[in-house]
């Protein structure tokens, strides 16, 4: 299973095999530099086979030293250009020792002498940067690639662009900050949070882990619980086995072993969010789906409604007595819903039978002026689904504080915080769980679904994460939000331009099928 680790993880891994003996500072960066050299060689299969690379003065550098003499030894021309200070102490100093080809000092004239590289490579500063870039690396990359020659020159960088934080995906020193950005981005060991959130992968191009020797990380299989202070990333090397295990029905279940969802509907005309959440949670694989809507509301969604059944709720002493049927496994409330009263009435009411329950939409805003009478009545098994601002709103103190640090961080205070599963949405979508778990969907690079950018979207996914818990999937509810984020983007792939949120809940089955269920 892969972990994210962030910069200080990554050193600590390192420091850890170095300290038992198991291999020096020196094959690190040895295998770090081979593997980027293989890897940019696997990449570019190009003609001239011309590189630039750009040396810093830490153990980016190094590797980039090291990627320069296995890169000659495979036949390509190599010029390195260097920072002050480069290959002068530590590993990096004797990997620049053992480069004998031409070296210049990095400048903006040594940058546009010469023919057009296939390939400028970025070992400035990698994970180790601190500070805002200097405009000049910027300008001297750009040079580089100007300079007169045929074909284009591709950009890859070692680890993190220059000038991009590797744990928030935020460029160091603010919007307006130089960086380098990459077509190409080679992780070492294991990739870094800055790689998913934020503009990272904009600022990355496109992203491949370079193994360097490490042990893996202790960080349990998607089809067990998260736990540890690693970050998981939910990419299933075997999405046939994990969904089998997480999603398949066993041959003795029925449909009440399987859970039954109860999704409180809006009013009169405010019916289709709520309606899309119920019919996601039945797709998905819960027994039976209920919608709670006002009276006024019946006539609606009885002509809208065949599988999904209806019932009556006026208000939270309504939903208290259909809470006395003990069938009534999971909760579905906010789609739809008006941030009123009533609304947070009804959310109280749902959370004081205890039952695994998803809250989104308006269940949230409902509470934004009073979100500790919220946190107050929540426990382990609830699910708050926000967006950006729905998150603000509750967390508005982790939302400010997000601008100069990481997601993560803030959505694993927010979770401790709120004692419940918290999913923030976004691209890289991250999931946290009261008891310090993390995880992270990455719907970026290869897995992109702008498509999800539509109305509805946001209501199929609490559909989807209430059928799973229903179930079985009560015992592990953030593994089981998990699987939803990535059945919610892979639906969205397999549909396709065109979506609508109608499309995800019947696009559904076909993913499914596709993956062996």
């Amino acid at each position: 299973m892969t972990g994210i680790l962030t910069s200080a993880q990554m050193r600590s891994t390192e420091a850890a095999a170095i300290a038992c003996g198991k291999c020096s500072g020196a094959d690190l960066m040895e295998r770090a530099g081979q593997g980027a050299a293989q890897a940019i060689r696997d990449a570019f299969p190009v003609k001239h086979r011309h590189a630039v690379i750009l040396c810093g003065p830490g153990n980016n550098g190094g590797d980039g030293f090291v990627v320069a003499r296995h890169l000659a030894q495979a036949g390509w021309r190599v010029e390195v250009l260097s920072l002050p200070g480069a290959g002068q102490s530590g590993d990096a100093a004797r990997m620049a020792d053992l480069w004998d080809g031409p070296r210049e000092d990095l400048a903006r004239a040594a940058a546009e002498a010469g023919a057009r590289p296939d390939v400028v490579i970025d070992a400035l500063f990698g994970t180790g940067l601190g500070r805002p870039l200097d405009p000049l690396l910027a300008d001297v990359q750009a040079a580089v690639r100007a300079r007169a020659g045929e074909g284009a020159c591709a950009r890859v960088a070692l680890d993190c662009p220059s000038g991009l934080s590797a744990d928030t995906g935020e460029v160091v020193g603010g919007e307006d900050a130089p960086v380098l950005p990459a077509d190409l981005t080679l992780s070492f060991h294991s990739p870094k949070p800055g790689h998913y959130l934020s503009r990272g992968p904009e600022i990355c191009g496109a992203l491949t882990v370079v193994p360097i020797g490490l042990p893996p990380e202790d960080v349990p299989p998607l089809e067990a619980p998260p736990t540890g202070p690693i970050t998981r990333l939910v990419a299933p090397a075997s999405p046939p086995r994990w969904l089998g295990a997480r999603v398949a029905p066993g041959n003795g279940d029925h449909k009440y072993t399987r859970g039954h969802v109860l999704v409180l509907g809006g009013k009169v005309a405010q019916g289709g969010a709520a309606r899309m959440a119920a019919r996601a949670a039945l797709r998905v694989g819960a027994g039976l789906v209920t919608l709670a809507v006002p009276p006024a509301a019946l006539i609606e969604n009885a002509a809208r409604l065949d599988a999904v059944m209806l019932a009556r709720c006026a208000d939270a002493a309504a939903l208290t007595e259909l809470l006395e049927d003990a069938r009534l496994s999971a909760l579905c409330l906010g789609p739809g819903l008006p941030p009123d009263a009533r609304t947070r009435d009804l959310v109280l009411a749902a959370l004081g039978a205890g039952r695994p329950t998803v809250l989104d939409a308006g269940a949230l805003s409902a509470f934004a002026d009073a979100p500790d009478a919220l946190f107050a009545a929540l426990h382990p098994r609830v699910v708050l689904t926000p967006h950006e601002g729905e998150f603000a709103r509750l967390f508005p103190d982790l939302a400010e504080a997000r601008r100069e640090g990481s997601k993560i961080d803030a959505v694993r205070v927010a979770a401790d915080r709120a004692g419940a599963v918290v999913l923030l949405k976004g691209a890289a979508t991250v999931i946290a769980g009261p008891d310090g778990a993390s995880s992270l969907h990455a719907g970026v690079y290869a897995r992109a679904a702008p498509w999800l950018g539509t109305a509805g979207a946001g209501d199929v996914l609490s559909g989807l994460i209430a059928g799973l818990i229903a179930g079985r999937g009560a015992q592990d509810v953030h593994g089981q939000v998990e699987v939803a984020a990535w059945l919610h983007v892979e639906t969205a792939r397999r549909f396709g331009p065109g979506l609508i949120a109608e499309d995800l809940p019947d696009t559904l089955p076909q993913v499914l099928r596709d993956h062996g269920l």
